[in-house]
């Protein structure tokens, strides 16, 4: 037999239940056997050249999603991926919530989360059953650890997923569920204006270190009132940026512009202070100090 058999139209892309092809006849239990299928799940198939093409997250939740009990959803990190929002470590488990007295077999591929789902919570994208994106946010800003939960809902009001009154009106309305202190915290801390989740890492580290929070994204204007440069985060009061350096700044044309771009924010009398990962998960006392320091020589 070829490695790739005739792969039935209905059963060439997505994931999708081996007992039901059976029973349909599309397939037989010799055929599922064979090197045409790839087998995910037990019960769940895909085609192995889908499989070895498109291996991804997207994937993996349309096969949990074929499992799951009436009332479940795709949930959490797994729910904000669908979403458009990607926070998951590579190769990470599809996250479902999953009321309380419905059972879902346990299996690696799957996180598995109790709590009660209202049907309200539940929508569906692309026949995939997934938490709202509001019940997304409003279990993400539950689950420490804090900086993970910030993160996400960061994420989250950035790409406009949801909006912040939106969230805060939904846990206004189910206060005394688990973690609502952290959901608290969460909701004083988040920022639609950032942009990515180091951004939102080196704030809050800021914050934690007893600093006044200071203005995501800020936009400085020349002497004409033309727009110079955004700032990661600042204190304009004072003529401080405080800017987060990814790998890609390490690419020659974007060292170069942001040469120039530092040399017109020095002209205009801006102290920025570039730090890296490393400064924020392994120098974090020192990060602290330097921006201290550069405040109490402006002044504050």
């Amino acid at each position: 037999m070829p490695r790739h058999a005739h792969i039935p139209p209905r059963l060439g892309f997505l994931p999708f239940r081996g007992s039901e092809a059976i029973a349909s006849g599309r397939l037989t239990k010799a055929m599922l056997r064979g090197p045409t299928w790839f087998r995910l799940l037990p019960d769940v198939y895909v085609s192995t050249a889908s499989f070895e093409e498109h291996p991804d997250h997207r994937m993996w939740c349309d096969a949990v999603a074929l499992l799951l009990p009436e009332g479940a959803a795709i949930g959490g990190l797994s729910a904000a991926y669908l979403w458009g929002v990607n926070l998951l470590p590579h190769d990470a488990p599809v996250h479902v919530v999953i009321p309380e007295r419905r059972r879902l077999r346990p299996h690696p591929r799957i996180a598995t989360i109790r709590s009660s789902v209202a049907t309200s919570d539940v929508t569906r994208f692309a026949n995939v059953p997934v938490t709202t994106p509001v019940r997304t946010a409003f279990d993400l800003a539950r689950r420490p650890p804090r900086v993970d939960a910030l993160v996400a809902v960061d994420a989250l009001l950035h790409r406009r997923v949801v909006k912040l009154s939106t969230l805060a009106a939904y846990a206004e309305a189910h206060r005394g569920w688990p973690g609502a202190r952290l959901l608290g915290e969460v909701l004083a801390l988040a920022e639609e204006k950032s942009e990515s989740p180091m951004e939102t890492r080196l704030r809050l580290l800021l914050i934690d270190g007893g600093l006044p929070r200071p203005v995501a994204q800020h936009d400085v204007l020349d002497k004409l009132g033309r727009f110079l440069a955004r700032l990661d985060l600042a204190y304009p009061e004072l003529l401080i940026g405080i800017e987060y350096e990814g790998d890609h700044h390490r690419e020659r044309a974007t060292f170069r512009r942001d040469v120039a771009r530092l040399n017109a924010l020095r002209a205009m009398g801006w102290l920025i202070l570039r730090c890296t990962a490393d400064d924020i998960y392994r120098h974090s006392a020192r990060l602290i100090r330097d921006v201290t320091a550069a405040r109490k020589e402006r002044g504050a």
